[in-house]
C-alpha cells in the first residue's frame, strides 16, 4: 500500500441523499427535461457505465411538484435498500439526473476526490456489509457517511481514474455504435414494411387490403403463417445448457446480457436467429425484447425463463421477426390481449392470429437480410469487444482502488477534472 494514501470517512468524501418519491402517472415518458432513473433501469450491469439517457423523463412542473431535487452531472447513483444492495448496482451520472427514493446519490466534494475515482471506489464497495436491517437490508445516510475509505492524494485519484475511464470511454463509444446501427435497422424495417417505401416501390401497382394499400404482389397473412410460435426443441438433461433470464433483456436493444448455465434447464428453448419476447406485464410495456445470436452454434439449443414467447422466421427472415416485434404495432396488439391478476398479466398467444403482415416477395426479403444481416453482426461483435473489455477493466480496478498496483510515478497526461 502506497504511504500517501490516508484514511477518510464517506461523508468528508460527498455529500449523501437519498432520491426522490416518482408516482406512477409519470413515468415512461418519452421526453422532458430531466433523465428519472429507477434501479430497475441499472439491471444490466456493465451496459451502462454513465447514464446518459433514461426510459422515463419529467419536466419542470412535474419536478416542482414531487419536489425533486436533480442530482449533478459527476454524482454515483446506487441503490439502497433490498436485494439491489448485494448486486452493487452503481452508476455514474453524466448530466444532472432525477432519482427514485429506492437509491441514493454521492455527490464529490472535489476537493477531496475525484468524482470519476469515488465512481470506482464505490464500485467495489460492500454496500450490503453496510446496511440495516435483516429481512429487507437498507441503507441510512448516517451510517455510510460514517464508513472509513483509504484514498491516495488527488494526483494519483486522478491517474487511476483516467486509466479506468479509457476502457469505459470504448465501452461507450461501442454503445453508441451499437444504439445507431439498431436505430438504422429498424428504420430500415419501418420504410420497407411499414410505409411500403422499398426499393422499386415508384414502378410497384397497389391494391386494397385489410393492412390498407399494400403491393400486388405482396400477401397479407397471419402471424402463424409467417413465424413459428414457440418452437419445440429437444434439449440435453446431462449437459449444462445456456440460460437466459429476464433480467438479461435489454429493454431497448437485441443485446442480451448476463447468461447463466444450468443443468436439467426448464423453460423457453431457442437456437441463434429467434427472438424472446416477454409476454409479462410490465416487461412487454417496457419493451423487452431480444435477439438471439450469442450461441456457439446454429444447432445448439439454449433455454430462458418461462416468461419468454419465442418468434421464429419460417417465411420472412430472422431480421424481420426480430424487428417486427419491437413495432408498435405488434407490441400493442400483444399488450391489448394481456389477461390474468393485476400485476401478472401475460400475453395469450391467440393475439398472434390476429396480427396480420404483408407477406414480401423473396427478392425483397433477400435484399432486406442482406441489408440487415451485417447490422445485426457488427452489434454482437461490439458486444463481445465490450465484454472483453469489461473483464479486462474488472480484473484491473481492484488492483488499482486498493493502491496494489501504483500508478504515482507514472507519466499519463489527465485532464483537470476527469469528469
Amino acid at each position: 500500500m502506497i504511504a500517501e494514501w490516508n484514511e477518510i470517512t464517506f461523508g468528508q468524501l460527498c455529500t449523501l441523499r437519498a432520491g426522490s418519491a416518482f408516482k406512477i402517472q409519470y413515468q415512461g415518458r418519452p421526453a422532458g427535461d430531466f433523465p428519472f432513473i429507477k434501479v430497475s433501469d441499472m439491471n444490466l450491469a456493465g451496459n451502462e457505465i454513465c447514464v446518459r439517457e433514461s426510459n422515463h423523463w419529467i419536466d419542470e412542473v412535474v419536478r416542482a411538484e414531487i419536489k425533486a431535487k436533480p442530482f449533478p452531472e459527476g454524482t454515483t447513483v446506487f441503490a439502497k435498500i433490498g436485494e439491489a444492495l448485494k448486486q452493487n448496482r452503481v452508476r455514474f451520472l453524466a448530466r444532472d439526473t432525477i432519482i427514485d427514493n429506492n437509491m441514493m446519490g454521492a455527490i464529490p466534494n472535489r476537493d477531496v476526490v475525484d468524482a470519476r475515482f469515488l465512481y470506482y471506489r464505490l464500485s467495489e464497495f460492500d454496500f450490503a456489509a453496510t446496511s440495516t436491517g435483516t429481512a429487507l437490508p437498507y441503507l441510512t445516510v448516517s451510517t455510510l457517511a460514517a464508513s472509513r475509505f483509504r484514498i491516495p492524494l488527488l494526483p494519483t485519484q486522478r491517474k487511476i481514474a483516467t486509466i479506468l475511464s479509457a476502457y469505459d470511454d470504448l465501452i461507450e463509444n461501442n454503445l453508441r455504435r451499437i444504439k445507431i446501427l439498431e436505430e438504422m435497422a429498424q428504420n430500415l424495417y419501418r420504410e420497407w414494411f411499414v410505409k411500403f417505401r422499398f426499393p422499386g416501390h415508384q414502378n410497384a401497382h397497389f391494391t386494397n387490403s385489410p393492412l390498407g394499400r399494400i403491393p400486388e404482389a405482396w400477401k397479407v397473412v397471419k402471424i402463424p403463417a409467417a413465424v413459428q410460435v414457440r418452437p419445440k426443441l429437444p434439449v440435453s438433461k446431462h449437459e449444462r445448457v445456456a440460460f437466459v433470464p429476464m433480467g438479461s433483456l435489454s429493454e431497448t436493444s437485441m443485446l442480451i446480457g448476463d447468461v447463466e448455465y444450468r443443468s436439467n434447464a426448464t423453460g423457453a428453448r431457442f437456437q441463434n436467429g429467434d427472438t424472446l419476447f416477454a409476454r409479462i406485464t410490465p416487461c412487454l410495456e417496457n419493451g423487452k425484447t431480444g435477439f438471439i445470436q450469442f450461441l456457439p452454434t446454429d444447432d445448439t439449443v439454449a433455454c430462458g425463463s418461462t416468461e419468454f414467447i419465442v418468434l421464429r422466421s419460417k417465411t420472412v427472415c430472422p431480421e424481420y421477426v426480430y424487428l417486427m416485434a419491437r413495432s408498435d404495432l405488434f407490441r400493442d396488439n400483444a399488450i391489448k390481449s394481456m389477461s390474468g391478476a393485476t400485476g401478472r398479466q401475460r400475453v395469450r398467444e391467440e393475439c398472434f392470429d390476429q396480427f396480420l403482415l404483408a407477406q414480401p416477395p423473396d427478392a425483397i426479403l433477400e435484399r432486406f437480410q442482406m441489408a440487415t444481416r451485417p447490422q445485426f453482426e457488427m452489434i454482437h461483435s461490439l458486444n463481445h469487444r465490450n465484454q472483453t473489455l469489461h473483464r479486462t477493466r474488472d480484473l484491473l480496478l481492484p488492483r488499482l482502488i486498493s493502491g496494489e498496483v501504483d500508478v504515482s510515478d507514472l507519466n499519463i497526461t489527465i485532464p483537470e477534472e476527469t469528469v
